[in-house]
């Protein structure tokens, strides 16, 4: 059974930082794919970043230059480390796997004060 598990999520204030960690589980073939959407109140999840496993990368524009993802083949970890973090940031967070099919993370909450 697939299991993605995340943590690092809380409160910072704008212009913080925080790093968000993803361990996946359960795939004999590992993951080709990972990365994380958010959600914020009231709107659709959207992409926030994404990772394969030979390393390249894929950011939506509102996040370019501030967030950076990374991972680790050999755990099936995924992070995301957020500079520059600002009140628009804010969202639940959640990680994302794909294998045969596509997982989720029951996500983290992701809070900037302004």
């Amino acid at each position: 059974q697939v299991q993605l598990v995340e943590s690092g999520g809380g409160l910072v204030q704008a212009g913080g930082s925080l790093r968000l960690s993803c361990a996946a589980s359960g795939s004999r073939f590992g993951f080709n794919v990972m990365g994380w959407y958010r959600q914020a109140p009231g709107k659709q999840r959207e992409l926030v970043a994404t990772i394969n496993h030979s390393g390249a990368t894929e950011y939506d524009d509102s996040v370019k230059g501030r967030f950076t993802i990374s991972n680790d083949n050999a755990k099936n970890t995924v992070y995301l480390q957020m500079n520059s973090l600002r009140a628009e940031d804010t969202a639940d967070y959640y990680c994302y796997a794909r294998a045969w099919m596509a997982f989720w993370g029951k996500g983290t909450l992701v809070t900037v004060s302004s």
